[in-house]
């Protein structure tokens, strides 16, 4: 199958604006007027892709030539407030740049008719020898900035005065019509600036379901690049990166493009000591659960899971092959090593990794459970392994709703999430003979006849 039929996006002529968008533009033009300002605005980078694919972005990031963004942000609701329309905006607050960190420039942001709007100033760079963090950043002309950017398709402008688009690298809207993901620069130096772009690569690919540049892989997977992404790439800004992926349409291609650049550890980086020592290839396996997860969500009714499950359900899938691996914190205290990829190497919320490893636990109970929900047999206390005196006193017939109660008001209303997740751990029989489908059928199947059981039996309200 060639690249252009991998894909079925449709890239305009010419970029249609909303009517808010115009006005906003209109505005920027009469502020220039009004200061008697010298300076050419474009519109920078995703807003001008998705515009050409006819698809809505409410982010806009605004070049200049030869003002800073702050400055010229101010000058902005100055005229805004001069003709009565200040109370639309809000805010025009610096954000500082941070080279170490490989955030080079300093943005002005505000709020405009609930549309985000950064202001910045084109770029030029020079960077000390042997590194690419700049050394000095002046104004820069258009096709500087366009070769910049982390991707063609992200490197093209739009001329507000022109009401055109501008493509300085030459390649952004044809790699847009072909679905290629390909970096203006040679790649090696474009991640060695920023190595986030990496990821964004990624991210963007399969997002669009675009085809991934030869050469990009071959960067991407390189020693030096994956030293950079350790060394000059925040947490926070990975983390950012891995949720939008696992809360996209395609977490499954993102995470095995991950996997084929061989960047899951860098991405998801363990502590320096654990036990028991990970299994080579156990990436590969942390993928392929999630994979069937993602296929029983999307086989299991729509309105099963909301999108908040769902993104808890995917990380407890993600991380199922760690959940029994643990790392020493003070005091001689174990904690599983997932706690540490979502709170340390990812930096997400404690909270979120206090759920995903609950979901971890829950479902090593439902394991013992599922049995007899699916089949409505009594259970025995010897079949289940945490039970720890909890029904000694309670009848054989009422031993598996009694339990059942008791987990789900651990987990309380995750437990959908929960069970899903041991559904993905259950041993099903499989002959030699069933394809993918039909597995993934049983399972589905397995599910939906336990989650039937636990709401006859009324545990999940007890």
């Amino acid at each position: 199958m060639s690249v252009a039929t991998q894909h079925v996006l449709q890239v305009r002529d010419k970029i249609k604006l909303s009517d808010i968008e115009r006005r906003i533009f209109d505005r920027l033009l009469a502020s220039l007027r009004h200061f008697n300002l010298q300076t050419q605005v474009r519109v920078a980078g995703g807003w001008v892709r998705d515009k050409l694919l006819a698809k809505d972005c409410y982010d806009i990031d605004i070049a200049l030539d030869n003002m800073m963004g702050t400055e010229f942000a101010h000058k902005v609701k100055e005229y805004l407030v001069s003709i009565g329309e200040g109370k639309d905006v809000r805010g025009d607050g610096k954000i500082k740049s941070n080279p170490d960190r490989s955030k080079h420039l300093e943005t002005a942001t505000m709020r405009w008719f609930d549309m985000q709007i950064d202001f910045v100033n084109l770029r030029s760079e020079e960077y000390i020898e042997n590194s690419r963090i700049p050394s000095k950043q002046s104004f820069g002309t258009p096709e500087e900035d366009a070769c910049r950017r982390d991707l063609t398709i992200n490197s093209l402008f739009y001329n507000i005065h022109t009401d055109s688009v501008e493509d300085y690298t030459k390649r952004g809207i044809s790699d847009l019509k072909s679905g290629r993901i390909v970096t203006p620069l040679p790649p090696k130096a474009t991640f060695l600036d920023d190595p986030l772009r990496v990821l964004r690569a990624i991210r963007f690919g399969v997002r669009f379901e675009f085809t991934l540049d030869e050469d990009l892989k071959v960067a991407a997977a390189c020693d030096d690049v994956k030293d950079a992404l350790a060394a000059k790439v925040s947490k926070e800004r990975i983390g950012k990166e891995v949720d939008l992926m696992i809360s996209g349409n395609q977490a499954v291609k993102a995470m095995t493009h991950i996997c084929d650049l061989t960047l899951f550890w860098n991405v998801f980086s363990l502590p320096p000591v654990f036990k028991p020592a990970i299994s080579d290839g156990c990436e590969r396996l942390c993928v392929a659960y999630l994979d069937t997860a993602w296929n029983l969500i999307h086989l299991l009714k729509e309105s099963t899971f909301k999108d908040k499950e769902r993104r808890f359900l995917l990380f407890a899938a993600l991380f199922l092959p760690l959940k029994n691996t643990t790392y020493q914190v003070k005091k001689a205290k174990m904690v599983p090593v997932v706690n540490y990829i979502i709170v340390d190497s990812l930096k997400q919320k404690g909270e979120d990794a206090k759920m995903v490893l609950d979901l971890h636990r829950a479902s090593h109970k439902f394991l013992s459970l599922i049995p007899c929900l699916a089949s409505n047999e009594d259970l025995q206390p010897d079949d289940v392994d945490w039970v720890r005196g909890l029904i000694d006193d309670v009848s054989i017939a009422s031993r598996v709703r009694v339990l059942t109660g008791f987990l789900l008001r651990e987990i309380k209303d995750l437990w959908r999430v929960a069970l899903l997740v041991s559904i993905l751990l259950h041993p099903i029989g499989i002959n030699d003979t069933e394809d993918e489908s039909s597995q993934l059928h049983k399972r589905r199947d397995l599910f939906n006849t336990v989650e039937s059981s636990i709401i006859k039996l009324g545990a999940w309200m007890a």
